[in-house]
């Protein structure tokens, strides 16, 4: 299919940034640290697979093939910088400073790269607007060397990659089933970009949009929300037999205790003065909550999320006994 601008923005020229950080970059947070492009080009070393000395498709390499890939399908605008976190920094040094003191390395003796790096890059002429917050269409993606055997011959290499919409209120990424590519494995960076072309052509952004907006048509109250959260919580210490049939949930308890914490403080999407939330709202305290997963299994869990709160929808829709929300419970 073809991606279209929902809300057009007038922009004059194309342009592509990739030196600097903004400072609206908290997509994800927990544990991680921003860097800029140039420094992951100039200063960090790149990986080898051991047995062969063969490299790895380094982090830059990976974040322009992306950001090419968005500028090559939407060239009417203007595609932003990319604002990346990173995890796990891997220190070494040169062979001339072996034995050394730590305290005692100058820095051109030190070497270092990131296990874990999550990325994203705004697309901002295409977006839309739900209950009066802008949502820009951003793409990006994650890479853990932590899943890759670097001990072994050269194979085939991991990545995750994603196309969805970042609310501007609070930098939350909205990541929907058909904009998430979780294991994508390939061998080369020209197959790294086909398959990220592959995903971007085939995720359906006025599907998207439009679930999300439907989202603010099903309200709960704080009796339901107390149950959600309860049932949530159980669901974790439930055996393999009881779980059988039930939604697959990802968010954590200590998601789940940020989630109850920003149902009442959250100004932008916590419950009204009367208990009320609608699952836009919900969607968001979720979503808020995700960032603080670690780089490898953000996405993931982000997904679930849209996953989940669509789950409550169709049951709060079609008036259907939920495991999260009784049949007596649901309102519309």
């Amino acid at each position: 299919m073809e991606l279209t601008a929902i809300n057009q923005q007038v922009v004059s020229d194309h342009q592509v940034e990739s030196s600097t950080i903004t400072n609206n970059n908290r997509f994800i947070e927990a544990n991680t640290q921003a860097v800029s492009l140039s420094h992951l080009k100039q200063d960090c070393i790149i990986p080898v697979f051991a047995k062969d000395n063969e490299s790895t498709i380094p982090h830059f390499e990976f974040i322009d093939a992306v950001g090419e890939t968005a500028q090559q399908l939407f060239p009417e605008g203007t595609v932003m910088m990319p604002n990346i976190r990173t995890s796990h920094i891997i220190k070494g040094r040169i062979p001339s400073a072996i034995g050394k003191p730590a305290k005692e390395l100058l820095e051109y003796e030190k070497t270092i790269y990131y296990e874990r790096m999550a990325f994203m890059v705004e697309i901002p002429h295409i977006n839309a607007y739900i209950n009066n917050q802008k949502l820009n269409l951003t793409v990006g993606g994650v890479r853990s060397y932590s899943e890759q055997n670097l001990f072994s011959k050269k194979s085939i290499e991991k990545f995750k990659i994603f196309i969805g919409f970042k609310n501007m209120v609070c930098c939350n990424l909205c990541i929907a089933t058909d904009g998430l590519k979780d294991d994508l494995r390939v061998s080369s960076v020209e197959e790294l970009k086909a398959k990220t072309e592959e995903l971007f052509l085939n995720y359906n952004q006025e599907i998207h949009i439009n679930e999300l907006e439907q989202l603010q048509d099903y309200t709960i109250n704080q009796e339901q929300f107390a149950q959600l959260v309860g049932k949530m919580k159980l669901y974790h210490h439930l055996d393999k037999t009881q779980k059988q049939g039930l939604f697959y949930l990802k968010t954590t308890d200590s998601q789940i205790n940020t989630i109850i914490k920003n149902y009442v403080e959250d100004k932008h999407f916590g419950a009204d003065d009367n208990g009320y939330i609608n699952l836009w709202n919900l969607y968001n305290l979720f979503t808020e909550s995700s960032k603080s997963n670690y780089i490898d299994n953000f996405l993931s869990r982000n997904c679930n999320a849209y996953e989940f709160v669509n789950h409550l929808g169709m049951a709060l829709k079609n008036r259907e006994d939920n495991y999260f929300l009784k049949k007596y419970d649901i309102v519309h």
